[in-house]
C-alpha cells in the first residue's frame, strides 16, 4: 500500500490511520530486514557502485574485446582485485573541455528547443494530493528536429572539416564519467529543492536521508519553468539513446565499412523506429509509473542521463569492435521482426487507449470489448472510474505488450552475435525490470481498484506470457 502525505494509507477508498499497531516482536523483527535491504542496503549499493557498473562496461568493450570474463578474471588475478576494478575510473579524462562542450552543448540545445518548439496543452493524472501535472505536447516535434540537426551537422563535419561525430564513441569514456559526475551532484540539487522549494504539494521525506536522494522528495520538481522529470527522462535520455547508436554506427562504417558493419546499421535502424514511436506517444508516457509513481531521484534522473546511455546502448557500442557482415536477406529479416515487435507493442498500447477514449463503445478485433469498470476513491474521497480492459491483447495478459518490447531488445540484440553476454546486457536487465514492474503494478493496482482488480485478475490469470507467466 502507498503512504499518504500525512502519514496516512489509502486502499480503495478507504483510509488506515499510520499509528502504532499491537503487533508482537517477532513480528516486528520479521520486517525489518526487508525494510533495510529496500530502504537502506540496495540504494546504497545503487549509489555507489551503479556508476562504476557502467564504467565496468565500457572498459569491458575498449580493454577486454566486450567480454566480462576476461574482465573479471584479469581483475581476480590482479594482486589488487578491487584496485583494479575501481581503476576503470583512472582512464578517463574528468572535466575535459571536449566532454564537457559535447555534454553542455547538447543540454543548451534542448532547453532552447523545450521553449521554443510549440506543443499543445497535456494534463497527466491528478496526484493524491490534488495537483494535475501540465506538461507541453511537443516532445515529437523536438525529436524530429533534434535527428535532422544530427543529419545536418553530420553532413557539414564529413564535407568540410577533418572531425565527425564519431568522436563520441572515441570520448564515450569521459561522457559517461563526467555525466555520472553531474548526476550525483544534481541529484543532490533535486534532493535540496524537494525539502526546501518544492514545486507541488507531492513532496516529502521519509526520515532516511540515503534513501530519499535514491527515491527522491518530490514527485514533480520544476526548475526555470523546466519539467525536470520531462527533461532527464525524454530530452535527454531516450533522445540521447537514439544518437548514440547514430554515432556509434558511424564509428563503425570508417572502421570497416557498410557491408562489413551492417550489423551495426540492422541494429540502429530498429532502434530509431521504437524510438520514433516512442515520441509519438510521448503525452501518453506521462501516464506511466516512471512519471506518476517514481519520484525524481537517483533512481530516474540518473538513470536517465547515465544508465540508458551506459547500459541501453552497450549494445551499439559493442558492436563498433564487432562487425558481422550479415546477408542482406538476415538484415532485413531481423528489421522486419524488430519492426513486427514494435507494431504490436503500438497496436496494444492504442487498444487501451482507444478503448477508454470511447468509454468502451468501439470494436476491438472485430468484437465489442470487455471490460470492468472499476471504481475507485481518490485520497480527498472523491469517488471516480476507469475501464479496464478485457479484450485483445489485454485479454491474453495484464502486461502482453511488454513480450514485444522483450523481443524488439533481443532483435537489436541478436547482431552482435554470440560471442559475449555483454551486448545482452539490456535485455536481462530488461527481463528483470519487466517482471518486477508487473509486480508493482499488481500493487499498485491492487491497492487502487481493490475487488475490481481482482475480478480483472481472475479473468486475466497471466502477467506477461499467456499461459506461461
Amino acid at each position: 500500500m502507498a503512504s499518504s502525505r500525512n502519514g496516512s494509507v489509502t486502499t480503495n477508498g478507504s483510509s488506515l490511520s499510520n499509528g502504532h499497531s499491537k503487533q508482537d516482536k517477532t513480528a516486528t523483527e520479521s520486517s525489518m530486514l526487508p525494510h533495510l535491504l529496500t530502504n537502506v542496503i540496495f540504494p546504497s549499493t545503487l549509489v555507489f557502485l551503479g556508476p562504476t557498473f557502467l564504467m565496468w562496461i565500457w572498459y569491458s568493450v575498449v580493454f577486454h574485446n566486450g567480454s566480462y570474463y576476461d574482465f573479471f578474471s584479469t581483475a581476480a588475478k590482479s594482486d589488487n582485485a578491487v584496485g583494479y576494478l575501481l581503476s576503470v575510473w583512472s582512464k578517463v579524462s574528468f572535466g575535459s573541455f571536449l566532454s564537457l562542450s559535447i555534454i553542455g552543448g547538447y543540454m543548451i540545445f534542448q532547453l532552447m528547443l523545450t521553449f521554443l518548439v510549440p506543443g499543445k496543452r497535456v494534463e497527466g493524472p491528478m496526484t493524491p494530493t490534488g495537483h494535475v501535472p501540465v506538461y507541453k505536447d511537443n516532445g515529437f516535434s523536438i525529436y524530429i528536429i533534434t535527428m535532422i540537426s544530427f543529419v545536418l551537422l553530420t553532413t557539414y563535419l564529413k564535407l568540410y572539416t577533418p572531425y565527425s561525430p564519431s568522436i563520441v564513441y572515441d570520448e564515450f569514456g569521459s561522457l559517461l564519467a563526467n555525466m555520472n559526475t553531474f548526476a550525483w551532484l544534481f541529484c543532490v540539487l533535486l534532493y535540496v529543492k524537494g525539502i526546501v522549494a518544492p514545486s507541488s504539494k507531492d513532496c516529502g521525506t521519509s526520515g532516511n536521508p540515503v534513501f530519499d536522494y535514491y527515491w527522491g522528495t518530490e514527485l514533480y520538481p520544476r526548475i526555470l519553468g523546466v519539467d525536470v522529470k520531462v527533461f532527464t527522462n525524454c530530452r535527454f535520455g531516450c533522445t540521447v539513446w537514439a544518437l548514440l547508436p547514430c554515432c556509434f554506427a558511424m564509428k563503425a562504417y570508417e572502421l570497416h565499412g557498410f557491408d562489413a558493419s551492417i550489423n551495426s546499421f540492422v541494429s540502429v535502424a530498429i532502434l530509431v523506429v521504437y524510438l520514433t514511436k516512442f515520441f509519438w506517444w510521448e503525452a501518453g508516457y506521462m501516464c506511466t509509473i516512471d512519471i506518476i509513481l517514481d519520484r525524481a531521484g537517483f533512481y530516474i534522473c540518473w538513470g536517465c542521463l547515465c544508465f540508458i546511455p551506459g547500459l541501453y546502448a552497450s549494445f551499439s557500442f559493442y558492436l563498433v569492435s564487432h562487425p558481422i557482415a550479415l546477408s542482406y536477406p538476415l538484415a532485413f529479416a531481423i528489421v522486419a521482426a524488430g519492426l513486427t515487435c514494435i507494431a504490436v507493442n503500438y497496436d496494444a498500447d492504442w487498444q487501451r487507449q482507444h478503448v477508454r477514449a470511447t468509454d468502451g463503445q468501439t470494436t476491438i478485433w472485430g468484437k465489442k470489448p470487455e471490460v470492468i469498470r472499476a471504481k475507485y476513491r481518490t485520497s480527498q474521497g472523491e469517488e471516480k472510474s476507469s475501464l479496464l480492459l478485457v479484450s485483445g491483447f489485454w485479454g491474453l495478459a495484464r502486461h502482453f505488450h511488454y513480450l514485444p518490447e522483450l523481443g524488439l531488445a533481443l532483435c537489436w540484440s541478436i547482431p552482435c552475435g554470440f560471442d559475449h553476454i555483454l551486448p545482452y546486457t539490456y535485455l536481462i536487465f530488461l527481463t528483470l525490470l519487466l517482471i518486477h514492474r508487473t509486480h508493482r503494478d499488481d500493487l499498485k493496482c491492487s491497492d487502487k481498484y481493490g475487488i475490481y482488480w481482482r475480478q480483472y485478475k481472475s479473468k486475466v490469470p497471466y502477467k506477461i506470457i499467456p499461459y506461461i507467466f
